[in-house]
């Protein structure tokens, strides 16, 4: 047997949907190589192959692990205290490879990983690399702050108080009083970034980076608003909430188009200044102008930007925000004739069924795509429709459940590599195209449950169609354990030999 085609049943076998508990821990013998890691990685697994790959004595092993966007993370817990500092690393940066829906961890899980006193017993990371792994992985719920604040371990609650602006009035307070002195001095320590008069004392040389995120986002005093203007710095002055009235009514007037565009949707822009953007000469300031009457609060803005700066094929991390509009609102949205306003709507998951229909059959592709991408209920049809017709969204709508897997036979023949992959995989085609020119489509076809099993056995010897044979869920375990044989058991006499050289 060639290493090769050994490489490739592997992989197949490590991907194989229906591949039996036993045969995947197989796959975790060092003899598979990066079959097992690829395994732990990248695919669900049962309770007992994750069971197994957490105590494994192979750190590789559990590193792939902790990479795993597919098991359940609550399941992953143990790798949040692993004896590896590597293993705790991997698991706070969470998966290498992005995806679109960010999952976050659980609150007891960021709570070991807050609370730990090092970073492992081998010494390699400390316990503050793991948590700047953590703060930068997108697994921490933008609620954190406030659903944290009054946790019982003071390491919890000063990372809550680094958080000061999330906070409410009355968490604040309870952290500047708390009975740790080491909460107490980070609530200190963050409570100048709300305060203006301490804002314009420690503020930073204008034009430096740190002056300009102070300047977005902190509290601001008259003499630091009015330096802004002198030193043409009004950028930052348009994201802050905190640029009072009377600048925002200049800004409104200012001649850079961007800086009018990014104030035309606040809810705070006086009625005044709403009413000239509405006449703005540029088109995409009247437009966010005609939306402003429909944002009442800095939720509804904050859902709002998330949606009218980003186009049809955006793939932004979809993430569950700290505060939501009121379901009225999103009702209002779904029915407003302002296209962005129905794309807002379309993006909440928790839409009812009723808008889930009508917006499905919005007139705006933009709607369309979000409704496919964010909200559960979307029917399988548009899913397939935003599949075919938008590829930078496929990886997503591939995880989807309600994604369609069958019916699919009338793209076999489609120009795109990808969808004739899709295609090749439906259970109903009568020949899966295991001659296609396309490697991916081979792999598809080579795995369709649908072939006869005299043809899974010619597939298994063919380089070009191996692996996806391998991967094919009707192929029996008893088969599934033979080729393991052949794949671990040449792997062990090839190192024995290589030893013995």
């Amino acid at each position: 047997m060639s290493e090769t085609l050994r490489e490739l049943w592997l992989r197949g076998l490590a991907f194989n949907e229906a591949a039996p508990a036993d045969v995947l821990i197989r796959l975790l013998d060092e003899a598979a190589g990066e079959a097992g890691l690829l395994m732990c990685e990248g695919r669900d697994l049962p309770d007992a192959v994750v069971d197994e790959a957490l105590h494994h004595p192979v750190e590789r092993i559990r590193r792939a692990l902790a990479h795993n966007l597919h098991v359940d993370p609550a399941r992953l817990a143990p790798l949040a205290s692993d004896p590896s500092g590597l293993v705790r690393a991997n698991f706070a940066r969470g998966s290498r490879h992005q995806p679109r829906w960010v999952r976050p961890l659980p609150y007891d899980i960021l709570a070991t990983f807050l609370t730990a006193r090092e970073g492992g017993e081998d010494g390699r990371l400390s316990e503050q690399d793991i948590i700047g792994e953590l703060w930068s992985s997108r697994q921490i719920p933008l609620s954190f702050a406030q659903d944290m604040a009054g946790h019982d371990h003071p390491a919890v609650r000063t990372s809550a108080a680094y958080q000061w602006r999330s906070l409410s009035a009355a968490q604040r307070d309870a952290l500047l009083d708390d009975p740790d002195p080491g909460v107490r001095k980070a609530a200190r320590e963050s409570s100048w970034v709300l305060d203006p008069e301490a804002v314009e004392a420690r503020l930073p040389p204008m034009g430096s980076r740190y002056a300009v995120s102070v300047l977005c986002g902190y509290a601001l005093s008259p003499a630091v608003v009015e330096l802004c203007f002198a030193h043409d710095m009004v950028n930052p002055l348009a994201r802050n909430r905190h640029t009072p009235a009377d600048a925002l009514a200049r800004l409104a007037r200012h001649p850079d188009t961007e800086i009018r565009r990014l104030i035309a949707t606040r809810p705070d822009l006086g009625p005044a200044a709403a009413a000239e953007l509405r006449q703005d000469p540029d088109a995409d300031v009247r437009m966010r102008a005609r939306l402003q009457p429909s944002i009442r609060t800095w939720v509804e803005f904050d859902a709002v930007e998330r949606v009218v700066d980003h186009g049809r094929n955006c793939t932004c991390p979809i993430t569950k925000p700290a505060d939501e509009p009121s379901p009225d609102w999103f009702a209002a949205c779904a029915a407003s004739g302002e296209p962005v306003l129905r794309r807002v709507a379309a993006s909440r998951p928790g839409l009812p069924a009723d808008l889930v229909e009508a917006l499905a059959q919005d007139e705006d592709e933009g709607v369309r795509i979000r409704l496919a991408c964010h909200h559960p209920l979307a029917p399988p049809h548009l899913l397939l429709d935003v599949f075919v017709t938008r590829p930078a969204h496929r990886p997503h709508l591939l995880t989807l459940s309600a994604f369609p897997r069958t019916g699919l036979t009338h793209l076999i023949g489609h120009p795109d590599p990808e969808v004739r992959a899709l295609a090749a995989a439906d259970p109903a085609l009568r020949r899966p195209p295991v001659d296609d020119p396309d490697a991916s489509v081979r792999r598809a076809a080579a795995a369709n449950p649908s072939l006869a099993p005299e043809t899974l056995e010619t597939l298994l010897t063919d380089l070009r169609t191996a692996e996806g044979a391998a991967a094919n869920p009707s192929l029996p375990a008893v088969r599934m354990h033979a080729l393991l044989d052949h794949c671990l058991n040449g792997a062990a006499t090839a190192q024995a030999a290589a030893g013995r050289r």
